[in-house]
C-alpha cells in the first residue's frame, strides 16, 4: 500500500529553513496552500526535496515538481532523477512535458502549432559564428541573448551594435558549453511588464503582471523586478489557453508569459510547466483546482 497520494517537491534549501525570509516564506507559503488544497480533497500529501536519497519513491501515489529551483545548478542529476521518479509513479506534469519544456527549443514546436513568438534564431553548440556575424545575418536594432536551457534569467544579455565586442569573449565560452537563442528586444517589457497567465486543466485561472525595476529589463525578483494581481483582457485569455492546448499531453498546469510584440500582438516569452511559480496567494483558489485535477489523473 502507498504511504502518500501526492509528495509535493522542492529544493533541500527549502525544506525546513530555519530563519526564512521574505522570499523563502513566499515559497513555503506556496507550497502550504497547495499541500492544504490536497488534504482537503482528502489526500494524504507529503513534501521532501528532490535530492532525498533517503525517500522511497515507491511509497507515493504520485509526485509534483513544485520549488525545486536548485535543478538549474544540476541538470544531469535532474534530468535522471525525472528519469527514475517517472520510472517509479505517476508525475504531475508528465515527464515527457518536462523534459520537453526544460529545452526552449520547444517555442519551434509552438510556432509550428500555430501559437505566435518573438522572432528566435537558435545558435546550437559549438556553432561557428560571431555576434557581428549574427546581427549582420539578422538585422536586430537589439536582441536578447540567453541560454536554450535556463530558468531566472541565467546568462541573459541585451545587446546592441555598441556592445557586441564587449560580450563576444562570453558569448564564445557560452556556445562551446551550450545552445544559445537570440530574440529581438521587446520595448513593451519595459513600458507594459510581462503578463503572466495560470492555466490549470486547461483552462485560465488568474494572472499576475511582472514589472522591471526602473532601467532594467529583465522582471525576475532576483534583479529587482516586481508581481502584481493583473485582470487580463479576454484577448490574453485565449492566447493563453490556446497556448497550453497545443501541448501534448495537455499539462495539468502551466504559466503563460506573454509579452506584445512591436506590432502590439501578443507571443508567448516562456510556456513553463515544470516547476513554475503559480502566486496561489494572490489567488488562493486556483490551488484547489490544481488539487482537483491532481485527483482526478490519480
Amino acid at each position: 500500500m502507498k504511504l502518500f497520494d501526492v509528495t509535493i517537491l522542492t529544493a533541500e534549501r527549502y525544506l525546513s529553513p530555519v530563519e526564512p525570509d521574505w522570499y523563502v516564506d513566499q515559497i513555503l507559503l506556496e507550497d502550504r496552500l497547495l499541500k492544504e488544497a490536497l488534504e482537503r480533497k482528502g489526500l494524504r500529501v507529503h513534501r521532501t526535496d528532490w535530492t532525498n536519497e533517503d525517500f522511497d519513491l515507491d511509497t507515493t501515489r504520485s509526485a509534483i515538481f513544485r520549488s525545486t529551483w536548485d535543478y538549474t545548478e544540476r541538470y544531469n542529476e535532474f534530468l535522471q532523477f525525472i528519469h527514475t521518479i517517472s520510472a517509479k509513479t505517476c508525475v504531475i506534469n508528465p515527464a515527457s512535458i518536462i523534459l520537453w519544456n526544460l529545452d526552449k527549443h520547444y517555442l519551434q514546436d509552438l510556432m509550428q502549432r500555430g501559437v505566435s513568438i518573438p522572432e528566435t534564431i537558435y545558435i546550437e553548440k559549438d556553432a561557428e559564428t560571431d555576434l557581428r556575424q549574427l546581427f549582420t545575418k539578422h538585422p536586430f536594432s537589439e536582441a536578447i541573448l540567453k541560454p536554450a536551457m535556463s530558468a531566472g534569467a541565467r546568462h541573459t544579455y541585451r545587446l546592441n551594435e555598441q556592445n557586441l565586442t564587449e560580450h563576444e569573449s562570453l558569448f564564445q565560452q557560452l556556445i562551446r558549453s551550450e545552445a544559445m537563442m537570440l530574440q529581438p528586444f521587446l520595448s513593451s517589457v519595459m513600458t507594459d511588464g510581462e503578463k503572466t497567465l495560470v492555466v490549470i486543466g486547461g483552462r485560465y485561472t488568474h494572472a499576475v503582471i511582472k514589472k522591471a525595476k526602473k532601467g532594467d529589463f529583465r522582471v525576475q525578483d532576483d534583479f529587482g523586478g516586481t508581481v502584481h494581481r493583473y485582470s487580463p483582457t479576454n484577448e490574453e485569455i485565449a492566447f493563453a489557453e490556446h497556448a497550453v492546448s497545443v501541448c501534448d499531453p495537455l499539462p495539468a498546469y502551466a504559466r503563460v508569459d506573454i509579452l506584445r510584440n512591436d506590432e502590439g500582438k501578443p507571443v508567448v516569452s516562456e510556456l513553463e510547466m515544470i516547476e513554475p511559480e503559480l502566486w496561489f496567494r494572490f489567488h488562493p483558489a486556483a490551488a484547489d483546482s490544481l488539487a482537483d485535477v491532481i485527483k482526478k489523473m490519480i
